[in-house]
């Protein structure tokens, strides 16, 4: 199995920026992918970005083009999102998954198999 632990989040002012890390441990069958979502109070879980177990094919959503950049560190296991240009929407507890059965993941929930514990980002006006 993988586990995931998220670090990064924090209070930051709308314009601000943040780099959220996702680290992996533990044992993958195959190479995997990686994903970011987030997660409002009263909101269901929204996709953010995702990447190739190579890192050579990433993908987002419309909300977020142009402001985060996901990448990864295979040596390091570590996966990362560039947030830029924070708005108060994006506040919420940020989550990084991973995909051990594809490693081009896209923005479906039930593809990721493993999850971290989450970590809150709070954007002020």
């Amino acid at each position: 199995q993988v586990q995931l632990v998220e670090s990064g989040g924090g209070l930051v002012q709308a314009g601000g920026s943040l780099r959220l890390s996702c680290a992996a441990s533990g044992r993958a069958l195959s190479p995997y992918g990686m994903g970011w979502f987030r997660q409002a109070p009263g909101k269901e879980r929204e996709f953010v970005a995702a990447i190739s177990w190579s890192g050579g094919s990433t993908y987002y959503p419309d909300s977020v083009k142009g402001r985060f950049t996901i990448s990864r560190d295979n040596v390091k296991n570590t996966v990362y999102l560039q947030m830029n240009n924070l708005k108060p929407e994006d506040t919420a507890v940020w989550y990084c998954a991973a995909d051990v059965t594809y490693s081009t993941p896209g923005p479906i929930e039930s593809e990721y198999d493993y999850w971290g514990q989450g970590t809150q980002v709070t954007v002020s006006s």
